[in-house]
């Protein structure tokens, strides 16, 4: 049984709804497709909808008395003709479908789905449409951000921060650890000059818009060379364990070297230990003998540099408390003077 369509004699409804749409689309946006005894209120305009990135869409237009064909249209593609689904789409499936209703969703809405959408219905008089326009809002998301990095000391650093969204996202930088609130910026871009080693640390990009917020870090190492701590001189009584300390700070890490005069002490030499962890080096002595009295030299090194401090074991009396520092010369006025008065 062949079917007429209001305006379409002798065609098939889906051609006659293809080309009629077709023809709306055409005509200058508010301007409504006229047909004889037709007036303005056949085409309605519904208020924008705006949903967001993620979420379901639901599209719904009344039907009325004398319906005889519906369609739900995205701009030029028809999506349902009355219970007839003509999109490909999996996420657009028919809701209701009734004398009074015609409704559709759209699942996992996404950008692309932004747009009019047109419910057209053909009564036994007159075609009538109603339109609506999708807005679809995405939340931020940081698309571009600079890479973490290793820099030295005095040099010139620039973060980027890029991002997407809709709306689109406002973008700002700070320095999250350790915090410090004046070095920040409200653009994609973080400039710091000169950087010195207290600006080190890590940085956060934050995306926002109504929708959401995102952020990212990014991390800030500065090079600089070995600083060293001024060494404390150390008491060792004959025969007793004695411990030197030396601490750097530095970036990289400093390596350490400790020397006696112009000789260099090396690990496990004449009952001496020497033990790096990370800032500190200590140098022991398990059994302090005479010969071990005098000033050492701790040198901290890293590929920007060095540093040294000097530190003096010394003669401390078991009995009284009392200190003697002993070099060479020292030692030997000691032993003259002890020979002396024995006789």
């Amino acid at each position: 049984m062949k079917m007429v369509v209001y305006g379409c004699c002798a065609a098939s409804w889906r051609r006659c709804v293809v080309m009629s749409l077709r023809l709306l689309f055409l005509l200058p946006a508010g301007l409504p497709v006229r047909s004889q005894g037709e007036s303005q209120s056949d085409n309605k305009q519904m208020d924008n909808i705006t949903i967001r990135q993620g979420e379901t869409l639901f599209l719904s237009c009344s039907q009325g008395d004398f319906v005889t064909h519906t369609a739900w249209l995205n701009r030029s593609s028809i999506l349902y003709a009355g219970e007839d689904k003509w999109s490909v789409d999996s996420r657009v499936s028919l809701v209701t479908l009734n004398q009074d209703e015609f409704t559709i969703k759209i699942e996992d809405v996404d950008l692309a789905d932004e747009g009019q959408y047109i419910c057209a219905v053909q009564t036994s008089s007159r075609p009538r449409t109603t339109s609506v326009h999708i807005i679809v809002q995405v939340p931020p998301k940081i698309v571009n951000l600079s890479k973490d990095l290793v820099v030295n000391e005095g040099s010139n650093v620039t973060l980027m921060c890029l991002a997407n969204g809709k709306p689109e996202p406002a973008i700002g930088w700070r320095m999250l650890s350790p915090s410090d609130d004046s070095l920040s910026s409200d653009s994609e871009v973080l400039e710091i000059p000169f950087i010195s080693r207290y600006r080190a640390g890590v940085y956060e990009c934050t995306a926002s818009n109504d929708i959401a917020v995102d952020t990212q870090t990014v991390e800030l190492t500065v090079n600089y060379p070995p600083s060293v701590s001024d060494g404390r001189d150390v008491g060792v009584t004959l025969g007793q364990r004695g411990v030197l300390q030396c601490e750097a700070d530095a970036v990289p890490e400093a390596d350490f070297e400790w020397y006696r005069d112009d000789r260099r002490i090396f690990s496990d030499f004449d009952g001496i230990e020497i033990e790096d962890a990370g800032a500190f080096s200590k140098l022991t002595f398990f059994n302090v003998s005479e010969a071990d009295y005098g000033n050492y030299t701790c040198i901290a090194i890293n590929k920007l540099g060095s540093a040294n401090t000097s530190i003096i074991l010394y003669v401390q009396d078991g009995n009284s408390g009392t200190s003697t520092v002993f070099t060479p010369t020292c030692l030997l006025l000691v032993v003259l003077l002890q020979l002396l008065l024995k006789f």
